[in-house]
C-alpha cells in the first residue's frame, strides 16, 4: 500500500491530463494516483487510461467536483490523501510542503499566493471566504484552493453533497481536528476554460452555508474513549 494517495478530479481537461499526471508522478513516484473522470465528454478518459501508473475511476455522468473528490477519497488506500485540481493550476511541487505540515496536523489547506484568476473571481472568492468564516468560524483562509492534504482516517467526517469541497475545513474542524495552512503556488490555466460561473456559485453557496451551519450545530462530538 502506498503511503500517499493523490486524488485528482477531471472534467473535460483533455489537454491538461498528460502533463499534470507526469508532474505528479515526478514529484511523488511512489504515490497512488487516483484520477476521477467526472463524466467528461471530450478525450479526457482516453488520455487518463494511457498512463498505466494511474488508477482511473470513471463516473457515468458529470456529478461535480465534490462527488469526484468524495469517490476518489473513499477509493484511496494511502495513509495520507492529497487533493488537487485537474486543470493544472495547482502545482504538484507543493505537495511535499503540505505533507510536511501534516506531520503535526490532521489536515492541511493550501493558500494560493498571487492568484492567476480574473479580478472578479478573486473578489468573489474573498467575499465568500469572509462570509463563510463569519458564519461557520472555520478560520480557513482560502477554501477555494483544492490543494489540500488529510489523513485518510478522517475521510469519514466528510458528507457527500454538491459543494462539499468548499467546506472541507469546516467539516473537519467541526470534528475537532487540527488544521494547518501552507502558502502554495497558483499557475495560469494553460488549456481549456473554467467550468464555474460566479452567479451560480453564489446562489448555491447560500444554501450550502445554511446546510453546513445546521449540520455543525447538530453534530455529535464523540468523547475520547478511556482505556481499561
Amino acid at each position: 500500500m502506498s503511503q500517499v494517495s493523490v486524488v485528482v478530479p477531471f472534467y473535460n481537461e483533455e489537454e491538461n491530463v498528460t502533463e499534470l499526471l507526469r508532474e505528479i508522478l515526478q514529484c511523488l513516484p511512489e504515490a497512488e494516483v487516483i484520477a476521477v473522470n467526472d463524466g467528461s465528454t471530450d478525450g479526457t478518459l482516453g488520455k487518463l487510461r494511457e498512463n498505466g501508473r494511474v488508477r482511473v475511476l470513471d463516473l457515468p455522468r458529470n456529478l461535480g467536483q465534490s462527488a469526484a473528490l468524495f469517490q476518489g477519497l473513499h477509493a484511496a488506500t494511502g495513509e495520507f490523501c492529497v487533493m488537487l485540481d485537474g486543470d493544472g493550476q495547482n502545482d504538484p511541487a507543493d505537495i511535499p510542503l503540505l505533507l510536511k505540515a501534516l506531520e503535526d496536523r490532521d489536515f492541511v489547506c493550501g493558500v494560493r499566493r498571487k492568484r492567476q484568476d480574473t479580478w472578479s473571481r478573486r473578489l468573489g472568492s474573498r467575499w465568500a471566504n469572509s462570509i463563510r468564516r463569519f458564519v461557520l468560524g472555520d478560520q480557513a483562509t482560502d477554501t477555494g484552493c483544492t490543494l489540500k492534504a488529510m489523513r485518510r482516517e478522517h475521510v469519514q467526517h466528510l458528507i457527500p453533497f454538491n459543494g462539499m469541497h468548499r467546506y472541507i475545513p469546516a467539516l473537519l474542524g467541526g470534528a475537532d481536528l487540527r488544521m494547518g495552512e501552507v502558502e502554495v503556488n497558483h499557475r495560469p490555466r494553460r488549456f481549456g476554460v473554467s467550468k464555474y460561473t460566479l452567479g451560480g456559485r453564489a446562489l448555491r453557496g447560500i444554501w450550502d452555508l445554511v446546510g453546513v451551519r445546521w449540520y455543525l450545530s447538530r453534530q455529535i462530538h464523540w468523547p475520547r474513549m478511556l482505556k481499561d
